[in-house]
């Protein structure tokens, strides 16, 4: 199996067996087309942690922790275990915030968005075309010269935190701590909404730690198969693309659960716009910072310090989206989610003028 995921074939496997899992997560009690979502379940965390008080999605989603615990295992047993950083942390940072405000106006990261597709909202096809262009206008700054640095190595200790981190709230996790009063805190789990929609424990924490070994051996990143296949030409990630979205429609499908439409479509809006321009943003973020949230995740697992960095922006994001009423529900668009998109585009479009290297 191991041969199958470093081989040009490995995307391709890796995503069939994705999408099916994550079609299944949904079978299993995750959220509607959420079966797994980086952004949508890094804002669950956010607000498990009292970070943001929007009280329906609150829930220390256990896929999280679990998929950096299970890139980290991969890369410790393949010798691929790396740490290192300083490479730009801080704008790296500020991209993750970015990249969550945008994909919170959407309502998903990409992975949810080619998960929406499988299970039949056609509105995330506005947010698949969003994504497509904002990486299309990271790459144009990636040809004229945009680079955040180079990193370093790091001692081997660095590079446990991130897991460590994982590991901790993995605790929180089985404890369900509330040590406040009258169960107020510090830990928050949602009692209706999306928060309180998820798949038994265990099978949330077997999946993650399974997804994290299969991302970190193919290389799998929806973002990067995008910036490959324009850049280069080269479609082996894309592959990846193409049987993720393809395995979540037949389970889909098979369990009766494809239900095509725009209307009455879950955690999704009908705002094709903010649907778009959510994902230009996010594309645009997660171009200039080299991955799809999954694979930042993952790379943090490895070992990656400007990776965990930007995964800690995304956190902070998610927060503040939802803090300064920027998050979409399936009502619409929120209050300041239009503004929080134009100001997400022109700090992106600054980064990439700004981050420029002189082309000899």
């Amino acid at each position: 199996m191991d041969k199958i995921l470093t081989s040009r074939h490995g995307p391709l496997a890796a995503g069939g067996i994705l999408g099916a899992v994550a079609a299944l997560l949904v079978y299993w009690g995750n959220p509607g087309n959420m079966g797994f979502c980086a952004a949508c379940f890094t804002r669950d965390i956010a607000g498990a942690l009292g970070l943001h008080r929007a009280g329906v999605v609150q829930y220390l989603r256990p896929e999280i922790p679990a998929l950096i615990l299970g890139a980290f295992a991969s890369a410790l047993l393949f010798r691929e275990y790396a740490p290192r950083s300083g490479s730009s942390p801080l704008v790296r940072f500020v991209l993750g915030i970015c990249a969550m405000f945008g994909a919170l106006v959407f309502l998903g990261c990409p992975w949810r968005a080619y998960l929406r597709v499988a299970g039949g909202d056609w509105n995330a096809l506005y947010g698949v075309g969003g994504l497509a262009v904002g990486i299309l206008i990271g790459i144009a700054f990636l040809w004229n010269g945009f680079s955040l640095g180079a990193s370093e190595r790091d001692p081997k200790a660095s590079g446990i935190v991130m897991p460590l981190i994982a590991a901790a709230l993995l605790a929180l996790v089985f404890a369900r701590s509330s040590f406040g009063p009258d169960g107020a805190g510090p830990v928050f789990f949602s009692k209706e909404g999306p928060g309180s929609q998820h798949a038994p424990l265990l099978i949330s924490l077997a999946t993650g730690l399974v997804i994290g070994w299969l991302a970190q051996r193919s290389r799998f990143c929806t973002v990067g198969a995008i910036r490959d296949l324009l850049m280069m030409g080269d479609a082996h990630l894309f592959k990846g693309i193409v049987s993720f979205t393809v395995a979540a429609f037949v389970v889909n499908y098979a369990l009766g659960r494809f239900h095509p439409g725009f209307e009455g479509q879950p955690i999704a809006h009908t705002q094709e716009l903010w649907n778009f321009l959510g994902m230009v943003l996010s594309g645009l973020a997660f171009t200039l910072a080299g991955g799809c949230p999954g694979r930042q995740l993952i790379l943090a697992g490895e070992g990656d310090g400007d990776a965990a960095v930007f995964v800690l922006g995304m956190l902070t994001g998610a927060a503040l989206a939802h803090n300064f009423s920027a998050a979409s529900s399936g009502a619409g668009v929120g209050p300041y989610g239009i503004p929080a998109t134009v100001a997400g585009l022109l700090i992106c479009v600054s980064i990439g003028f700004g981050c420029r290297t002189k082309i000899e």
